[in-house]
């Protein structure tokens, strides 16, 4: 099924499909060249724009690749950040130099080298130089259509919601380049679905998609882990907040329906204040968001956000301590439906350990 799909916008989005397909084809030819680096290099991108997760499945590989004693380091362009090259964050390094998501996973993973630069090729450059300890793997964050790097694994999203089989082309549809581009993926995953998609709804899915032999396909969905103080302190657990509890969810994402419906589990009192994806808080909006948290009813209410919109937030100077003091984070956490997750990790274990340098999948 196509969502929101503006047909009147198709002889637009031939020409944009026709202009990405000439660039493909010269990557594809060799005219343009990719370059491979002395590292195992995994993307993590998608075909669309929006949010199909690219950042918990991400912090997903840190976690994965840590924990088998690799030395990771994460690049991304930084989406809407202050300046621009290549910049290595440190523990003081803000949001507003690196961008949102950047900077939630140096704080979430204060051990992992994280770097911004729109220029992947020199970024990864950069990272190699680096010893003590020198790096071993470079996950690319939102990278599918970087083709100037050849990274030795992509891992290719799809939001479960709008699968690219269902999209169009920009700006009829979402996807950034025709769907073809799905053969440069070594591994597929459907990401944001039901917790109870059956096999049965995998299959069709997956004749959908209509991916190569050689190509892995995963499904994924969110879980959520305990609200967290914005400023510090006792985390709640969702299931134990009381039946009364009033709650304002702010959000600058690109599909807060999701986290939406989860809050929506626990409470009927429930109040939307949603903004664009990466939105910048203004002191005006901040003060409106104050008068509103004050306007609701109840006594016992606090505000929910995103990872990625408390990183924007916790340093805003127009935000007062009392406002956030009300405010908690609901982190996100990626988990493999269908027993999925043991394959998952060991193809992305079997690549790093088979590819010390960077090569091609066969």
């Amino acid at each position: 099924m196509q969502h929101n799909i503006r047909y009147e916008l198709y002889p637009i989005a031939w020409l944009y499909g026709l202009g990405v397909w000439v660039r493909n084809k010269l990557f594809d030819a060799g005219i343009l060249r990719s370059e491979s680096f002395s590292a195992s290099v995994v993307c993590v991108g998608n075909l669309a724009v929006g949010g199909t997760g690219k950042t918990p499945h991400t912090e997903y590989l840190i976690t994965l690749l840590c924990n088998t004693g690799r030395q990771v380091a994460v690049l991304s362009r930084g989406y809407r950040r202050a300046g621009k090259g290549y910049l290595l964050a440190d523990a003081e390094t803000s949001a507003r130099l690196i961008g949102d998501e950047p900077y939630q996973m140096k704080q979430k993973f204060p051990d992992v080298r994280v770097a911004v630069d729109e220029k992947r090729v020199h970024g990864i450059r950069r990272l190699l130089q680096l010893a003590n300890p020198q790096v071993d793997v470079i996950l690319l964050d939102d990278a599918f259509q970087h083709r100037y790097v050849k990274a030795g694994l992509n891992i290719l999203l799809t939001d479960y919601h709008r699968m690219f089989p269902f999209d169009a082309l920009l700006p009829a549809g979402l996807l950034r380049e025709p769907q073809s581009g799905k053969k440069r993926a070594d591994i597929v995953i459907v990401t944001k679905c039901p917790h109870d998609c059956k096999p049965a709804d995998m299959q069709l899915i997956a004749g959908r998609l209509a991916l190569h032999p050689h190509q892995k396909l995963y499904f994924s969905t969110f879980s959520y882990g305990n609200l967290t103080p914005l400023m510090g302190g006792q985390s709640k657990a969702l299931d134990a907040l009381s039946e009364d509890i009033h709650i304002l969810l702010l959000t600058g994402i690109a599909a807060p329906d999701i986290l939406q419906a989860e809050l929506e589990k626990y409470t009927p009192y429930l109040t939307l204040c949603t903004f664009a994806d990466h939105h910048e808080y203004t002191d005006k909006e901040l003060k409106q968001i104050g008068h509103l948290f004050d306007e609701m009813d109840g006594t016992d209410k606090l505000i929910v956000t995103t990872e990625k919109d408390a990183a924007r937030l916790v340093n805003h100077p127009a935000l007062s301590n009392q406002l956030k003091s009300h405010i908690y984070i609901l982190p996100v956490v990626v988990e493999f439906l269908q027993n999925q997750a043991n394959s998952f990790n060991k193809n992305i274990i079997d690549y790093v350990t088979a590819n010390p340098r960077n090569s091609s999948l066969p």
